[in-house]
């Protein structure tokens, strides 16, 4: 395949290309993120069914998934070939549409992708071409255009951030770390950091953290329930988190616990900015559709045994929404809004991003 231009340059481990998801002669190899640091391991998938699962069972999270379901459909164009016209164009269909709703808050950005890659390999089938290139292709520039946009947003929150000040973040925002390192670095600008840890599988002390102290920060990793003791002691000048999908009326779904943050926030008057890119389908929380997930990790310590009494429930709702009023300024590559104006970003027109 002729070697493609990388947007990836100057990131830390984690939001290297080949260490997120890539595909390579039939095999997609996905970066556990359930275990880095401790283990640098793979999960190595040769079906689109076992990137669906390995979505679903958190090997890859955050904007992971984006390039994961774009190499799961490259897996599915080499599985369909040698079917025939109509059996092709159904296994694709089908294909696009599991992976997509491999986790159900973001099926609407996920759809984005796999949709145009089902299309894209039916257009090289339909011409005698790789249909497996032309998906792998796509992913990569898929690739490429997020991380070019994200730079943006890092651009902007870097703007933010006041020299020797000091950030609170929440589990892992996955392309806008990488990009607001760059642009601190090119800056030369330093702060400090503190993670929320993120249970139940630590987003914040592990990847978060991980990316920021690989690229000299000084870092800090506090349990979710030291936020208020840090707000109100450790001079943190601003709160920032990404955003699973952020709706039209300003109201965003994160990773739980980002709600009690932003109150915490409020409370001790700490701004709070959202980064990333609005959703044109979700027009208000209403729209925005909150994954629960099995317990059992609440009631253990990793791969541990459990820590509570037979009988003892857990309850695992994956996000939160937080409400436009608790937030400072979503952060976008379209500059910072007002969340209650948020409306007003689609009026110069929807770039692709996906």
């Amino acid at each position: 395949m002729e070697r493609m231009e990388r947007m990836d340059a100057g990131m830390p481990f984690l939001l290297q290309y080949e260490h997120v998801a890539w595909y390579d002669a039939g095999q997609v190899r996905i970066l556990d993120r359930r275990v880095y640091p401790a283990q640098v391991r793979f999960v190595t998938c040769t079906d689109y069914r076992e990137v669906v699962r390995a979505i679903a069972d958190m090997v890859t999270q955050s904007a992971g998934p984006y390039t994961a379901v774009g190499m799961g459909m490259a897996l599915a164009a080499r599985q369909a070939r040698g079917m025939g016209a109509a059996e092709q164009r159904a296994f694709l269909t089908r294909a696009a549409e599991e992976l997509a709703h491999a986790r159900p808050t973001t099926a609407n950005r996920y759809g984005q992708i796999t949709r145009r890659c089902a299309a894209l390999a039916l257009q090289a089938l339909e011409a005698g071409e790789d249909p497996v290139e032309a998906v792998v292709r796509d992913t990569i520039a898929s690739l490429n255009r997020r991380y070019r946009t994200m730079q943006r947003v890092g651009d902007a929150l870097a703007d933010l951030i006041p020299g020797g000040g000091a950030i609170l973040t929440q589990c892992y925002g996955e392309t806008v770390v990488g990009a607001v390192i760059r642009a601190a670095r090119r800056q030369g600008k330093d702060f400090r950091v503190f993670c929320a840890e993120t249970r139940p599988y630590l987003q914040g002390a592990r990847l978060t953290a991980s990316c920021f102290a690989q690229m000299g920060f000084d870092t800090t990793v506090i349990t979710d329930g030291c936020a208020a003791f840090a707000l109100e002691r450790e001079g943190i000048s601003l709160f920032t988190s990404a955003a699973d999908t952020i709706a039209r009326d300003g109201s965003v779904a994160n990773k739980t616990g980002t709600l009690q943050l932003a109150i915490l926030a409020k409370y001790f008057g700490v701004p709070y900015y959202v980064t990333g890119i609005p959703d044109r389908d979700k027009h208000s929380r209403a729209d925005i559709v909150l994954e629960t997930r099995d317990p059992e990790p609440v009631l253990r310590w990793g791969e541990g045994p459990s820590h509570t009494a037979p009988g003892v429930k857990g309850l695992y709702p994956a996000f939160d929404i937080t409400p436009p009023h608790l937030i400072s300024g979503v952060v976008t590559d379209r500059g910072v809004w007002v969340p209650y104006l948020l409306e007003r970003y689609f009026d110069g027109g929807e770039a692709a991003f996906y």
